[in-house]
């Protein structure tokens, strides 16, 4: 189906998929894929979220090693980006208007395309901004979801140049004021690879860039003020002990030490109050684990297998946490 995703010469997609669009939250046309495992019988299905600016074609290499483990992969692109409709008219900027139509859209396409189409049990793998939206999902996600894998998730951000304690306000006062959908700052999306905060791998950096250079309807700018405030807002909620105490399903938080995106400091200190979660390092990783270097995704991919079967051998918490 190369007309809904994008392949290219050194990124092919895996070998059994269907794709298509479903209607999100207030319409929205929302690009999605399911890609199944060869063997059989399946473990089960991997609700794969991703993060900011990302799209489904970024994670073919990963899709097919999920594939290996037997287990299916459900994707989405999140609203306002990849193959997915825009919210506003201007296509490049990142906009979202309310962050729970983030969390509408994956009920839906729970309701729509995973429980129908899929393979039980789910498990849900999700990056950055997907995880944060997992994690403000997850109370309600229970009799659906039966454990979580979150790399890198969105609950702080760094800046090069302004401090959070300026950045939240000033996100705030912004979207209050009416100019919520003025963007942040400048077109990063074809950054050059040194000094780069996402990962240390120049081949799977080229690759991506291929990707973007063939595609570039698949990126969007930076973000507007308004998704500023709305993720910021959501990452403070999520990390209330009154939050995270009625999230019952087994959750692991996959966090790199060099993280150039979202400090290590607040990943670490949202699994010591999170009673379902359970933290584990990748020294020497940076934001993007499953496009770093094989030193450092290995560890991802080999915590994620041992952890989601969850009753053959994974790691040591109980099916729920209640």
């Amino acid at each position: 189906m190369p007309d809904i995703l994008h392949l290219t010469p050194d990124n092919p997609a895996p070998a059994n998929f269907t794709a298509g669009y479903f209607t999100g939250h207030k319409g929205l046309k929302l690009r999605y894929a399911i890609f199944r495992s060869e063997l059989s019988p399946a473990r089960g299905t991997v609700v794969l979220l991703h993060g900011r600016n990302e799209f489904i074609e970024k994670y073919f290499e990963t899709i097919r090693d999920l594939n290996a483990m037997g287990l299916w992969v459900a994707t989405f692109d999140l609203r306002g980006q990849g193959g997915s409709e825009r919210v506003l008219k201007n296509s490049r900027k990142g906009h979202v208007r309310r962050f729970r139509d983030y969390e509408r859209d994956l009920s839906i396409f729970l309701e729509q395309v995973v429980l129908p189409d899929t393979r039980l049990p789910f498990f849900l793998v999700a990056h950055s901004t997907g995880a944060l939206i997992a994690l403000s999902s997850a109370p309600r996600l229970s009799n659906r979801i039966s454990r979580m894998a979150l790399l890198a998730p969105y609950v702080g951000l760094r800046h090069e140049r302004l401090p959070i304690g300026i950045i939240r306000p000033l996100a705030a006062l912004m979207s209050w004021i009416g100019l919520g959908r003025l963007s942040t700052g400048a077109d990063r999306s074809q950054r050059p690879f040194p000094g780069n905060p996402l990962t240390s791998d120049s081949g799977r950096f080229a690759r991506n860039a291929a990707i973007i250079a063939a595609h570039p309807e698949l990126t969007i700018a930076a973000p507007t003020f308004r998704w500023l405030h709305e993720t910021l807002k959501a990452a403070r909620r999520v990390s209330l002990q009154e939050h995270l105490t009625e999230i019952t399903i087994p959750t692991l938080i996959v966090a790199p030490v060099l993280d150039g995106v979202i400090p290590y400091s607040v990943q670490e200190d949202l699994s010591r109050n999170f009673r379902a979660g359970q933290l584990v390092t990748i020294n020497g990783g940076r934001h993007e684990l499953l496009q770093e270097r094989d030193v450092y995704r290995a560890q991802a991919l080999a915590a994620i297998e041992a952890f989601m079967p969850g009753l053959d051998g994974g790691m040591d918490l109980s099916e729920t946490a209640a």
